[in-house]
């Protein structure tokens, strides 16, 4: 009996512990022997990263400096002026700013009879023109019942320009007020194009004798309200260049092709 009792109490000094950590990723479970043939396993570093390093700070887009021009209506409008803007890339108009504009579209502000029709025969442009519309959809350029239909489908044809990433846009409208040329340039802008203004500065006089010359006149009592209504464009409106265009003859002087 003692004899058995001895190797019992052997028998449960050798019995091994059991496992009561976590390291083996079950409680209870036996820890393998460590020796040189069983090393210890390698513990992973759950959510140890090291600092990531921080983003250089952008240099500031340099903006180009609103721009302003004057033009004088010449004795001969249908000589081209020499290096007109239509002649150079339009990326080489952006200056000093940082990202290139993918255009310009450059919008016509002034009464009948101011010479815009004229300003863009000189230089061999074909704009986008609310008389042209009135004369594809209407058959009749004095047809004035559908303006809003008009100015929309201009708008449209603008738009479609500017998805075809076309460099120079030009619309040839009177755009007397600011919230007339808002829309314009909101859409420019929206497609990463640059706006001009042309802005006719021609006295009313001027240009209600042009009027009288000419083949298809305006009533002058519409000129003369459209006159109360015109505003002089500014830099604030969103132009990054403003072109003023003056006369320098008298009024009887005048040409009768300006318009």
């Amino acid at each position: 009996m003692r004899n058995w009792m001895r190797e019992r109490m052997k028998r449960r000094k050798k019995k091994p512990q059991e496992n009561v950590s976590e390291a083996t990723g079950k409680v209870g479970q036996q820890k393998p022997p460590v020796d040189e043939l069983h090393p210890e396993p390698l513990m992973p570093s759950y959510g140890i990263s090291e600092p990531e390093a921080e983003p250089e700070p952008e240099e500031p887009e340099v903006e180009a400096s609103p721009r302003v021009e004057t033009e004088v209506q010449p004795d001969s409008p249908s000589v081209p002026p020499p290096g007109v803007p239509e002649q150079q890339p339009a990326a080489s108009i952006a200056g000093k700013s940082q990202r290139k504009p993918k255009g310009v579209v450059v919008l016509a502000i002034g009464l009948p009879g101011s010479g815009k029709t004229t300003w863009f025969k000189r230089r061999g442009v074909t704009p986008l023109s609310s008389d042209m519309l009135r004369s594809i959809l209407f058959d009749d350029i004095t047809e004035q019942r559908y303006q809003g239909l008009v100015f929309s489908t201009l708008r449209s044809l603008l738009r479609a320009r500017l998805i075809a990433r076309m460099p120079w846009n030009y619309v040839d409208a009177t755009n007397l007020a600011p919230h007339e040329r808002r829309q314009w340039i909101k859409m420019a802008r929206s497609f990463g194009y640059e706006v001009h203004a042309v802005f006719f500065d021609v006295p009313l006089e001027v240009c209600l004798d042009r009027n009288r010359r000419r083949e298809r006149q305006v009533k002058e009592e519409l000129i003369q309200r459209m006159a109360a209504k015109l505003r002089a464009p500014g830099f604030d409106e969103g132009f990054a260049k403003i072109t003023v265009v003056r006369v320098k003859r008298s009024p009887a002087q005048g040409d009768s092709s300006e318009d």
